[in-house]
């Protein structure tokens, strides 16, 4: 059933990070009602475009018109017996919509009540736009993407709307729950993207006030500036990387590299001698094909991995023997992380269609047929 079984989610439907992290507590067992746009017509959006959106799994869709006199009442019904409530939308529009914290904390005083922006609730960007790149950009994680001779690069939407929002949110929701269950007393979790991916960094920051980290793009140990810790490309233009950052690693990459007898090689953590290290190995690497490489370091303490494609990484045999990819509905996506030993999560449901549970969801929650039919008369649901 999973560790979050037996608590109630109202996910208020956006895009972004709010979606992912309705996902993470539906994948450990919340029940997580995603409140989304009633569609215009009929089988507007049915279970055929549905089915591709991942991030909805094992929730249940209630549709409704947010904007219509009296949702807001009907919403705040269901808030009265739910424990989290998830929303990313830019500060003030819950407030306009009669569904801010104030609203819904007096309907259901132990209540988390979570928020998820860019730039947070409150500040001098707090209004304005933004995207991932932009949020990773000012908190200073985004500097040391990529390649010197590159402008900043990093993973699409993974730093800051997934690692820095998402999860810091689901973090924070969870610390909330525990506390409301404690205290009887609900609060407001205010994250932001800006905020979460600065923390990320903090790892980054000690190493910089110790004089071990500069402000120079591929100028570090692990920003691909050692050639011990960067991807190569191979003889048939596929990649892999290498990590040896320890000594016992890094001596174990260089003998099976057939490297350990030439002198280039014996000083690990000289930076004046990396870009001629880095050029050898480079052009080392170019010799072997991807698979060639892997029959040599893949499993060993030289801390290498090929770089897998999304194509390509649900068939590799270690993430095959975890289980870490699986079909829903012959839709490939990664299983539910992390595991649990006593309460593991169940195997994800598909996507529900939009609308799919309105009916169900509003008579669990005491909704009369009458109440019901009047809710769709009105244009609500």
């Amino acid at each position: 059933m999973g560790p979050l079984s037996g608590i109630r989610v109202i996910e208020v439907g956006g895009i972004g990070p709010a979606p992912f992290c309705g996902m993470l507590l539906a994948d450990m067992g919340a029940e997580v009602m995603l409140i989304e746009r009633r569609p215009e017509q009929p089988g507007e959006r049915g279970q055929d475009f549905n089915r591709f959106a991942i991030v909805h799994r094992g929730k249940k869709s209630v549709a409704m018109d947010l904007k219509q006199p009296g949702a807001a009442e009907a919403v705040l019904r269901l808030v009265a017996r739910s424990d989290l409530l998830v929303e990313g939308f830019r500060p003030g529009v819950m407030e306009r919509l009669g569904l801010g914290p104030e609203a819904c904390l007096a309907a259901n005083p132990r209540l988390v009540y979570g928020r998820i922006t860019g730039w947070g609730q409150e500040g001098p960007l707090a209004q304005a736009a933004g995207h991932d790149i932009n949020y990773i950009a000012l908190s200073g994680a985004l500097f040391h993407g990529g390649h010197a001779a590159c402008p900043p690069a990093a993973p699409p939407t993974l730093l800051g709307d997934l690692g820095g929002g998402a999860m810091m949110l689901a973090v924070g929701l969870l610390a909330g729950l525990l506390n409301a269950r404690e205290t009887g007393r609900g609060q407001v979790i205010d994250a932001a993207i800006c905020d979460g991916t600065a923390l990320l960094t903090v790892l980054l920051y000690g190493l910089q006030q110790q004089g071990m980290w500069i402000d120079r793009r591929q100028g570090n140990f692990l920003d691909g500036g050692a050639h011990w810790y960067d991807c190569y490309e191979c003889a048939d233009g596929n990649y892999v990387s290498i990590g040896a950052l320890e000594p016992a690693f890094y001596r174990e990459l260089v003998e099976r590299l057939g490297l350990a007898s030439e002198p280039l090689f014996a000083a690990q953590f000289d930076p004046a001698q990396w870009p001629e290290q880095k050029e050898k190995l480079a052009a080392l690497i170019r010799t072997r094909t991807r698979d060639e490489w892997c029959e040599l370091l893949e499993g060993s303490d030289a801390c290498f991995a090929p770089v897998l494609s999304l194509s390509e990484a649900p068939g590799h045999r270690h993430n095959a023997a975890r289980g870490t990819f699986v079909d829903v509905d012959d839709v490939t996506q990664p299983a539910p992380a992390p595991r649990f030993s006593a309460t593991p999560s169940e195997a994800p449901r598909r996507p529900p269609a939009t609308g799919e549970h309105t009916v169900a969801v509003l008579k669990g929650a005491g909704f009369s047929a009458s109440e019901i039919t009047r809710l769709r008369k009105q244009g609500i649901i």
